[in-house]
């Protein structure tokens, strides 16, 4: 493709023209990291933390680099490289990719969802809706990414327009009619969907996180209502205090889910227990069938509710839904996975790692715990500190002990991370101990729990790291929790034999 038909409806000015004939020079593939510039390549000048693109623009140039493209004015000006500015590179980056793949997304009906939590669980479960349908379907999300039953890793919840755009074309490539991706704030934020229509957009629930980013709940709230001026029909959480917000954009045409009687889709008549929930889903006064599934949680009967209700607005047989979502186990590895001992001990890794998904996980151990519920947390490093208090209050007025520990502390001290927590646990008066190395800390959780009692893991889930200053190491809950028991089933064996 030539410059010109890549740049085709950017607003730019020219710095440098690489040749006399610069927009009929053929474009072979388009990057934003200097290392992988190949001969015909266009480099996308994007701004980082610590160095931004523009500081590579003699390495793009001497890898062969024939377009370069930067929203901040360079000090470099590598011959035969033609040089544009625009006004924001990651817009220009969107609007790059839509003309380097025109067809990526021809006759894909695009859903796309965004939301603090739940929205991995529900995009999973909306993908093997669509499968038992028969309806090829893509997913792109925070734990991977699939074409039909084909999976493979993901980077980021929604990757950058230069690696999107490409999964897209796979996608199209692989069959896929019907694609659900997550859309994150930060996506929105930066232009990384902007060219992006979709047919349903989503809304699960709005809670504090990445207020690092963002700053304000207010402008957390604003970049997730960009993904309804980019849809034709939104569908949101209508028990949600953000959702009259959203609601006031007047962006599209919404239709709303929950337990309120104003909603359009409803849980009716709900049921819980330890084996998992059921209730009556209703649009309006017409009941469209009786859905089970097999993990507990209030937060999960809403991400059952919004999965089958965007289902059914994407022309989904209720009955088809309804099967597909009666299952024998939970399909997200991760999210409230149940571990059991011999000796009645039940454990419980989650991903919750923000205020209101701890919350969640917590109030749903107390439904069923016969015993007490021990729970096992922490907070993320160079992330949103404010959240750390109120986590700590969540847990020690939800958990009857709680074992502070490290949650990818990143740069930053993991010992000062929990004295944060601790500012927000102490007023509660729940027991709790410091245990900083997080192997540890669950290790001590599952040796001191007792018939009954539930071992809470939260704030990892699928995450098979921890990330100590700026290196990733290995560390799995669920394989900690499942040595621990297995170390608890062992000692319980000595002490019979």
């Amino acid at each position: 493709m030539k410059i010109r038909d890549v740049l085709r409806g950017i607003d730019y000015q020219l710095l440098q023209k690489g040749n006399e004939n610069w927009e009929e020079t053929e474009v072979t593939g388009l990057i934003y990291d200097s290392r992988k510039v190949t001969e015909g390549s266009a480099f996308a000048c994007e701004n980082g933390t610590v160095y931004d693109g523009i500081d590579f623009l003699n390495m793009a140039g001497e890898k062969g680099a024939v377009l370069a493209v930067m929203d901040k004015q360079p000090f470099q000006f590598p011959a035969g490289v033609s040089m544009v500015l625009v006004g924001d590179v990651m817009d220009a980056e969107s609007r790059m990719a839509a003309n380097f793949y025109p067809e990526a997304l021809e006759d894909i009906v695009m859903i796309g969802m965004t939301g603090t939590n739940g929205k991995t669980t529900t995009s999973t479960l909306m993908h093997h809706i669509f499968m038992e349908n028969g309806t090829m379907c893509g997913l792109i999300g925070t734990n991977e990414n699939r074409i039909g039953n084909l999976h493979e890793a993901a980077t980021h919840t929604t990757p950058y327009p230069f690696e999107l755009y490409p999964l897209f074309e796979r996608m199209k490539e692989g069959g896929v009619k019907t694609l659900v991706m997550e859309v994150s704030s930060h996506a929105l934020d930066q232009h990384r969907v902007g060219q992006v229509h979709y047919h349903i957009g989503m809304f699960t629930n709005l809670s504090e996180d990445h207020l690092d980013y963002h700053k304000t709940m207010e402008a957390y709230l604003e970049a997730k209502c960009k993904l309804f001026y980019q849809s034709d029909i939104g569908l949101i959480n209508g028990d949600d205090a953000a959702s009259k917000t959203i609601l006031a954009t007047k962006a599209c045409p919404f239709v709303t889910y929950g337990f309120g009687e104003d909603n359009t889709y409803r849980a009716v008549n709900s049921r819980m227990d330890a084996k998992g929930l059921d209730y009556d889903w209703y649009k309006g006064e017409k009941l469209l069938g009786h859905v089970h599934y097999p993990v507990p949680g209030r937060f999960n009967i809403y991400n059952t509710l919004c999965a089958a209700s965007a289902c059914h607005l994407a022309g989904v047989a209720p009955d088809v839904i309804v099967r597909g979502l009666n299952l024998e186990k939970p399909l997200v590895a991760g999210r409230f996975e149940t571990y059991h001992s011999v000796d009645g001990v039940t454990a419980v890794v989650d991903y919750a790692h923000t205020p209101d998904g701890l919350e969640n996980v917590l109030e749903t151990a107390r439904e069923f715990v016969k015993g007490r519920v021990i729970t096992v947390f922490g907070c993320g490093g160079d992330r949103d500190p404010k959240k750390r208090p109120i986590m700590g209050e969540i847990a020690g007025r939800l958990s009857d002990f709680s074992i502070i520990t490290s949650d990818n502390p990143r740069t930053e001290d993991p010992e000062a991370i929990i004295d944060q927590v601790e500012e927000g646990i102490k007023p509660t008066g729940g027991e709790y101990i410091r245990i900083t190395d997080r192997r540890s800390a669950i290790a001590k959780a599952i040796d001191m729990a007792k018939d009954g009692d539930v071992v809470m893991v939260a704030g990892k889930g699928h995450e098979d790291y921890q990330i100590i200053g700026r290196v990733k190491i290995h560390l799995d809950d669920r394989e900690e929790v499942k040595a621990a028991l297995e170390k608890r089933e062992m000692g319980r064996s000595n002490e019979n034999a």
